[in-house]
């Protein structure tokens, strides 16, 4: 039997700061880097084998609670991660969308499994070649379907996004700009 490897639990430390006898002073920005990237709650939308791999992902073997992210969100509203698993057929994309947009800021997508990525194996007039069509993707975690490392691995891409990511960014040109071009208000 081969030994699987499982990531090694990362531990949260304090930002940089000035530290003194019972004080600790840093940014705002930083501590709310932190606090976002330690309590990514996702909403799954899995549509095939990929949601299968995101089900063992879930489970005590490789627990991806010890990143914060233990409590699935099934309401957009609750959510600041969507994970696009699976096939997506052309009639969803306006779903999809649709979750998207009733997300609110700050939202990160991360699209799982060669489907979600760039339609995998399914190159037919059904299936959308890459949910990057119809909303901005922030993280890609292929393969077909991913093992549950590469979706931890993903999930700690996304953390460092969330981390180091400007609070004002989002209210950013450019920001609008990119929303703008997938038609999104």
């Amino acid at each position: 039997m081969t030994d699987i490897r499982v990531p090694e639990i990362k531990t949260v430390g304090a930002p940089e700061g000035i530290e003194g006898a019972g004080f600790f002073a840093t940014s705002l920005e930083k501590v709310v880097g932190i606090a976002r990237a330690n309590s990514l709650w996702p909403l799954p939308f899995a549509t095939s084998c990929c949601g299968i791999e995101f089900m063992a992902t879930m489970g005590s073997h490789y627990d991806i609670s010890r990143f914060g992210s233990e409590r699935p969100s099934f309401s957009p509203r609750q959510a600041d991660l969507l994970m696009v698993m699976g096939t997506i057929a052309k009639k969803m994309a306006p779903i999809v969308k649709q979750v998207y947009e009733q997300m609110a800021e700050p939202r990160w997508v991360l699209a799982m499994g060669a489907c979600a990525c760039s339609g995998g194996i399914f190159d037919s007039y059904s299936v959308l070649q890459g949910i990057d069509r119809i909303i901005p993707v922030d993280v890609y975690v292929p393969g077909c379907p991913p093992r549950p490392e590469q979706v931890l691995d993903g999930l700690m891409r996304v953390q460092d996004l969330a981390k180091n990511e400007s609070i004002r960014r989002r209210n950013s040109p450019e920001y609008q700009a990119l929303l703008a071009s997938y038609n999104i208000k």
